[in-house]
């Protein structure tokens, strides 16, 4: 037991009970917290290149607070990344004053619509007042659900912190990693894993060193934004604990890892032999068929992933990991543009920030007409849902974030938020409008009335067919094509029954029959590894799509169709 954990918990207790009383006060005025939250970040900007252009002051020299929410919706556009990018790169290029008062700290790099990856800027003040103080409020919840969350080791699986730097020298890379290296002292002490891990480039050789400096120690707090995450470093478990054994004993970083001389070089100080850790890892490996967490880290406490939108598919998997006792927090609504929320339970759903940044909402019906209304926090209806748009002091005014979210019953007086799925989850060939939320479903009710298990699975719009190209891995390796076939005839009918257009499309014969592809053993995380080869985005934070509209990743798939030559 880390013999400091109660000086730890003191200390979050103390950092984060202010800001819960400062969360709660926002969410029982949340009219007014929002309207003070917005005059606040717009007279911080109104000297900025982009306030003069859209009014900042005049829009904050309104006579009542709803003047100046008129005013702000009159001046200033919905925007997407698109329509800041050229803004950002006079910040890149060390122009100061442009979306907000000084230049960036940082940049959080994220994928873009174009293919250009994205470069959130961040402010100082946001920086500190939204992750900064978040992150506060986020270790005092864990603390409040869990007390002996911080008697061992915190494991956070997060990105690289540095990517690269823009023209001005301004780095830009995870946001998450940012955090954590951030975080105070008495936090660090308790990291797992070195931050130097995580400079590792090469996929496979930075989830062996994560796994086997994390296995090594007494891990009480798990926090990987992906659920998939927690699958694939098991999956490496499965594969290298011998060589896990062997290198904690020895307290070595096996040679056959290609990691960089450099990190390598950097890591010799944390590695020491530990034979009696050694000992108790094979202990287990004789014990069980598979050694999983509940095995290794038998005192773990929390375990953190979101559980929202498509992350589902992975929840089930990684269900038999852990011990009934663990307790299964939601990460929050956040993405790299706003850390729009956090949980305060153990549901899925995120209360909004009042204070710390001003929302605006569309209900999805209206997304494609843009005359249809703009509606605050306090104008929302249980159960509909929105898309939201998002203003911050660091330079997103009117941002859409192109999530749908569904809202559920308030905290206070203020809605809490249910992450559904991307807006781009959404696809159509003939106006069916699919949604993501109803493919995976109907997948889900296919493998509870056939009893067959998917280890992974996905589905194409083939605009050019007229038709759905679904892709099944199935836990099963003895199942034929035309078990498959007869899966996906159950999911097809499924989904008829979920979506009336898609069911007047079909027997109509505008929509043809879904093709259905059986894929390799491993897929997804052959997938995964390709995708990040390609892009070098934050591992941590992959997040596909499980049914989407892009002819690019959809031929990135074909190439893990089982029995068929890669091209």
């Amino acid at each position: 037991m880390n013999l400091n954990y109660r000086l730890i918990n003191n200390l979050v207790w103390a950092g984060g009970f202010g800001e819960m009383q400062k969360l709660r006060a926002a969410c029982s005025f949340p009219e007014s917290a929002q309207e003070k939250t917005l005059r606040n970040i717009l007279a911080s900007a109104s000297e900025t290149v982009y306030g003069k252009e859209h009014h900042f002051s005049e829009i904050i020299s309104a006579k009542t607070d709803a003047d100046m929410i008129q005013l702000f919706r009159r001046n200033v556009p919905p925007v997407e990344y698109e329509d800041l990018r050229p803004y950002v790169k006079r910040m890149m290029s060390g122009e100061a004053d442009v979306l907000f008062a000084g230049k960036p700290v940082f940049y959080a790099t994220t994928s873009g619509s174009t293919g250009d990856p994205k470069y959130i800027p961040f402010s100082q003040t946001y920086k500190e007042n939204v992750y900064g103080r978040m992150s506060r409020l986020m270790l005092f919840i864990f603390r409040k659900f869990r007390k002996q969350v911080f008697s061992g080791y915190l494991f956070s699986v997060v990105g690289k912190a540095v990517e690269g730097r823009t023209p001005d020298g301004t780095v830009y890379g995870s946001v998450s990693s940012l955090m954590q290296r951030s975080a105070p002292k008495f936090m660090r002490d308790i990291y797992a894993v070195p931050n130097e891990v995580y400079e590792i480039e090469d996929y496979g050789a930075r989830n062996y060193t994560l796994m086997r400096f994390a296995i090594e120690k007494n891990v009480t707090l798990w926090v990987a934004p992906n659920p998939s995450t927690v699958l694939e470093l098991q999956n490496n478990v499965d594969q290298w604990l011998d060589d896990f054994i062997e290198d904690i004993g020895n307290g070595t970083l096996s040679d056959r890892i290609p990691v960089p001389e450099g990190i390598r070089a950097a890591l010799k100080k944390y590695l020491k032999p530990n034979p009696e850790r050694a000992f108790e890892l094979r202990r287990l490996q004789t014990m069980n068929e598979r050694v999983l967490p509940r095995h290794y880290w038998p005192e773990l406490q929390i375990v953190s992933t979101w559980k929202c939108g498509n992350t589902q598919i992975y929840l089930k998997r990684m269900s038999q990991f852990f011990r009934y006792t663990v307790f299964h927090q939601e990460l929050g609504y956040f993405a790299s543009e706003c850390r729009a929320g956090l949980t305060l339970d153990g549901s899925n759903e995120s209360v909004p920030m009042p204070h710390m940044h001003f929302y605006e909402f569309k209900r999805e019906k209206d997304l494609k007409d843009p005359e249809a209304p703009f509606l605050l926090l306090n104008e929302l209806k249980e159960g509909e849902r929105y898309c939201p748009f998002i203003t911050t002091d660091s330079g997103l005014y009117r941002y859409n974030m192109n999530d749908i979210v569904q809202v559920s019953s308030p905290y206070l007086n203020t809605p809490r938020l249910h992450m559904v799925q991307k807006v781009n989850g959404i696809v159509s060939i003939t106006g069916e409008k699919l949604y993501e939320d109803q493919f995976i479903k109907a997948v889900d009710m296919a493998q509870a009335a056939t009893g067959k298990t998917l280890v992974y699975y996905s589905g194409y719009v083939n605009l050019s067919e007229s038709r759905y190209d679904w892709y099944f891995e199935f836990k099963d390796r003895k199942i034929k094509q035309k078990d498959a076939e007869a899966f996906a005839k159950i999911v097809d009918d499924n989904l008829k029954n979920l979506n009336i257009e898609y069911e007047s499309k079909r027997n109509s014969f505008r929509l043809k029959n879904p093709a259905v592809f059986l894929l390799e053993p491993n897929t997804f995380d052959k997938f995964k590894a390709y995708i990040l080869g390609k892009t070098h985005r934050d591992a941590s934070r992959f997040k596909p799509n499980v049914l989407a509209q892009n002819e690019e990743i959809h031929n990135v798939i074909n190439r893990f169709i089982l029995r068929r030559k890669k091209r």
